[in-house]
């Protein structure tokens, strides 16, 4: 399994800088519907709900995430699907993972993550809502690839890592092109590291 580990700074800001950051822009609640501008009734109708109304607003600046609220972070996601989508249909598909896959990080936060992953916890709200099953896969694992890479490079785990990735690309199949345009849409924001992301773009061509 190729394995690709460039050198990358793991704190690219102070703290001193996402002090700075956390400006009054964070401290207001935004209107969705304006910055996100939804495509689909369904888009509209989530964003309506009380429970993304609070996972969208959720979040502080932090590493990784200088944007601060889910929101913003949602706001970044969709620019990169209007960039990487070659079709309506994949643009629209996208667009609702984007929307839905940080939706339930407050929720985990509240719960602790060892009782239940925010990807498991939007999978469950979005199953009321839809029945695409690469959807809901791709929601609740759209951060897998990442604990693979970290398994693998930083917590000095081959072992662990491997099997955790043989069971995403068994579940993941022939849809692994897709679930790679939403990493790669999802990680391309912020200040997040890319190595993950090379690494994982090695083993999406060498399948």
């Amino acid at each position: 399994m190729p394995i690709f580990t460039p050198i990358f700074p793991f704190f690219a800001h102070s703290p001193e800088g996402f002090g700075q950051l956390h400006s009054s822009m964070f401290n207001e609640k935004p209107d969705f519907h304006k910055l996100l501008q939804p495509a689909t009734e369904l888009e509209a109708r989530l964003l309506d709900t009380p429970e993304f109304q609070a996972g969208l607003n959720w979040g502080k600046p932090r590493f990784g995430h200088p944007e601060g609220l889910v929101g913003y972070h949602v706001r970044d996601v969709l620019d990169n699907v209007e960039a990487c989508a070659n079709d309506e249909d994949t643009r629209l598909r996208l667009r609702l993972i984007a929307i839905v896959h940080d939706a339930f990080k407050y929720k985990e936060f509240q719960l602790g993550r060892r009782v239940k992953h925010h990807g498991l916890l939007a999978r469950e709200f979005m199953e009321a809502h839809i029945s695409d099953p690469i959807l809901l896969d791709i929601i609740e694992l759209h951060d897998e690839a990442f604990y693979c890479w970290r398994a693998a490079n930083l917590e000095n785990q081959p072992d662990t890592a491997a099997k955790r990735l043989e069971k995403l690309l068994d579940t993941i199949g022939d849809n692994l092109p897709f679930y790679f345009d939403f990493y790669k849409c999802d990680t391309r924001t912020g200040d997040k590291i890319q190595a993950p992301l090379y690494w994982f773009e090695q083993i999406v061509r060498s399948r």
